[in-house]
C-alpha cells in the first residue's frame, strides 16, 4: 500500500470499503543521546491508533488534521516496527457526520515523518504585521533549557538578528519597526524569515500582508479586492482519482486555477495538505480553508462540539502563518436552528480568539423567490458572508436568474461560494438540455450576469474546479461515481464553462475595481 495514499484507489476490492485496515512499517533508527524523535502523522482517516515495538503511541480522531506522538526513549537504535490501525467509518457524532457529497477516502493520506529534535527546540511560531505597523513576532520553546533560553530572529536583507530571552513558560516576543514587502496575487513575494535557538535554526518563508474589512469591501493591504475564484476538493487529477499522494497532483490543481484567471480558491470542505496551502501562496493565490462541519452534525453532542474545536484550533494552528490564508470557514450548508446557531457562533468566536487577523465566514445556504435575502442569524457572527445557491440546477431553470436580486442583512462582503451545474465532458445538445456542456454554460452566463446585480458581491467560487468521485452520484453513463460540476473533466478536459468563467475573470481583472458589478 503506497503512503501517502488512500486504500479506496490503490485496490479495487477496497473501492468502497469502510471499516479497519492494519499498517505495519519496518524502519531503521539511530537516535542519538540528548535528542529528541517525535512522529508526525499528516493526516490519517478518520480514526487511529498507533504502536511503537508493541508499545501503545496513542490515538486519534479527524481525517484532515496533523497529529503527532513523542517517541523518545521508545525509539530503538536499529529496527523498529511501527503499527496503525486505520478505522474510516462514518459516525453520527463524527466531524463530518454521515453524509457527504465526497468519497470517503481511507488510510493514511498525507505523509508520515520521524522528525530529530534537539533536547529544547522551537516548537511553534507566529510572525506577521503588527496592528501599528512593522513585524511582530512570538516563538515557544520546548524542553528543559527553555526558560531564560536566547533566542534571535533574523529577516535577511531588513534586519540585523534580534535577540530575545524566553520566560519563564519559554515564550519570547519580537516587535520589529522594519516594513516588510507585502504579498498580494500580483506580487507573491515571500521573505525569508530565520528563527534561532540552542544553535539550531528554523527557516520559513512568510507572506506579508494585511487583511481586513470596510462595509462591503474586502481589503488586503488596505486596498479593494475582488475575489475571482474556484472551489477544489483535495482530489488527484486523472481517471482514478483518490488523494493526492504527491505535492505535485496538488500543485497541478492550482496551476489550473491560475490558468482559469483566479486570484483566490476556497479549499472544500476540510483543510487541505499543507503543501497545497505553501503552493497557493507562492503562485499568488488567496485561499479559504475550511473544517468539515458539513451539513446536519450532532449540534447538541459536547462531543462532536469538542472534536469540531479540535479541528478548527488544528487547521489555524497549522497554517497561521500562511498569509495567503484570509478566510477561515467555521462549515458549509447547515441547517439554522437554535442549537447549531450556539454551536457555529461559538465556532467563530473560537477563531477569532486563536487567530484575530483573519476573517472568519461560513457557506450559508438560501433559497426562495425572485427577491432574496442572506439572514441566516450565523452571519452576525462572520466577517464576511459565504453563499451557496444553485439556480438553474437545483433551484428553477436558467433564466430565473434574470428576475433574482439578493440583498443582505448586514452591510458585510458576500461572497458566493458555490454555484453550478453537472455537465459530462463531451456530452452536448441545446442550451436547455440537462447535463450537457451547453446547459452548463447556459447556466454559468445567467449566473455571472445576475451577480452583477449584487450590492455585496466582492467574491466568488464556482463549484467546482474539476470533477470528484461521490458514491451520491450514481446516475449511469453520466455521473457514474463522480460529481460532475466540474468545469474540467476528471482528466483535465476543459467543458465549455470554462471559457464563460475564464472570460469573465479576464474581464473583470482588467476592470479598475477589480470587476464590473454594482
Amino acid at each position: 500500500m503506497a503512503v501517502p495514499g488512500d486504500w479506496n484507489t490503490q485496490r479495487a476490492d477496497l473501492t468502497h470499503y469502510e471499516g479497519c485496515l492494519w499498517y505495519r512499517r519496518r524502519f531503521a533508527a539511530a537516535p542519538a543521546p540528548g535528542r529528541r524523535q517525535v512522529l508526525r502523522f499528516e493526516a490519517v482517516n478518520y480514526r487511529c491508533r498507533a504502536w511503537l515495538n508493541g508499545e501503545s503511541l496513542g490515538g486519534h480522531e479527524g481525517g484532515f488534521s496533523p497529529f503527532e506522538f513523542e517517541v523518545s526513549g521508545r525509539l530503538r537504535g536499529g529496527d523498529n516496527s511501527l503499527v496503525l490501525l486505520v478505522d474510516n467509518r462514518r459516525r453520527s457524532q463524527g466531524v463530518p457526520t454521515l453524509q457527504t457529497d465526497w468519497w470517503n477516502y481511507g488510510g493514511i493520506t498525507r505523509s508520515v515523518l520521524l522528525l530529530d529534535l534537539p533536547a529544547t527546540f522551537i516548537r511553534d511560531f507566529g510572525i506577521g504585521l503588527g496592528a501599528q505597523g512593522g513585524v511582530e513576532a512570538w516563538a515557544q520553546l520546548d524542553g528543559p533549557a527553555a526558560a531564560g533560553a536566547l533566542v534571535s530572529l533574523e529577516l535577511p536583507g531588513l534586519a540585523p538578528p534580534m535577540e530575545a530571552v524566553a520566560d519563564a513558560s519559554g515564550r519570547v516576543r519580537w516587535l520589529s519597526p522594519v516594513e516588510p514587502r507585502r504579498w498580494s496575487p500580483e506580487d507573491p513575494h515571500l521573505q525569508t524569515v530565520v528563527f534561532t535557538a540552542q544553535g539550531e535554526a528554523l527557516r520559513d518563508a512568510i507572506a506579508f500582508r494585511t487583511v481586513a474589512t470596510r462595509g462591503r469591501d474586502i481589503l488586503l493591504n488596505g486596498q479593494s479586492v475582488f475575489l475571482r475564484g474556484i472551489s477544489l476538493h483535495e482530489e488527484a487529477p486523472g481517471p482514478v482519482g483518490g488523494r493526492p499522494r504527491s505535492p505535485e497532483a496538488g500543485a497541478q490543481l492550482l496551476a489550473w486555477a491560475r490558468d482559469l484567471g483566479c486570484n483566490f480558491v476556497r479549499l472544500a470542505h476540510y483543510p487541505h495538505d499543507e503543501s497545497t496551502v505553501r503552493e497557493a501562496e507562492r503562485l499568488g493565490l488567496l485561499v479559504w480553508e475550511e473544517i468539515p462541519v458539513y451539513w446536519t452534525i450532532a449540534w447538541e453532542d459536547p462531543a462532536t462540539e469538542a472534536l469540531a474545536r479540535d479541528q478548527l484550533t488544528a487547521m489555524i494552528t497549522r497554517d497561521r502563518n500562511r498569509g495567503a490564508v484570509i478566510l477561515w470557514s467555521v462549515g458549509n450548508e447547515t441547517p439554522p436552528g437554535e442549537a447549531r446557531l450556539r454551536f457555529m457562533a461559538g465556532l467563530a468566536g473560537l477563531a477569532r480568539a486563536l487567530d484575530p487577523s483573519r476573517l472568519i465566514t461560513a457557506a450559508l445556504e438560501q433559497h426562495g423567490g425572485a427577491r432574496r435575502r442572506v439572514e441566516d442569524p450565523l452571519g452576525a457572527h462572520l466577517d464576511v458572508l459565504g453563499l451557496n445557491e444553485y439556480i438553474g440546477w437545483y433551484d428553477g431553470p436558467p433564466q430565473q436568474c434574470r428576475e433574482t436580486s439578493f440583498d443582505c442583512a448586514w452591510d458585510k462582503p458576500l461572497v458566493v461560494s458555490e454555484l453550478g451545474a453537472d455537465a459530462k465532458a463531451g456530452r452536448h445538445g441545446a442550451d436547455g438540455e440537462r447535463w450537457t456542456e451547453e446547459y452548463q454554460a447556459w447556466v454559468y452566463r445567467e449566473q455571472l450576469a445576475m451577480l452583477k446585480r449584487v450590492p455585496n458581491l466582492r467574491g466568488l467560487s464556482p463549484w467546482i474546479l474539476k470533477d470528484f468521485r461521490s458514491p451520491r452520484r450514481a446516475l449511469p453513463g453520466i455521473q457514474d461515481g463522480w460529481n460532475r460540476k466540474g468545469l474540467l473533466s476528471e482528466t483535465g478536459e476543459k467543458k465549455l464553462a470554462w471559457e464563460v468563467l475564464a472570460a469573465a475573470y479576464r474581464q473583470w481583472a482588467a476592470a479598475s475595481d477589480g470587476w464590473t458589478g454594482a
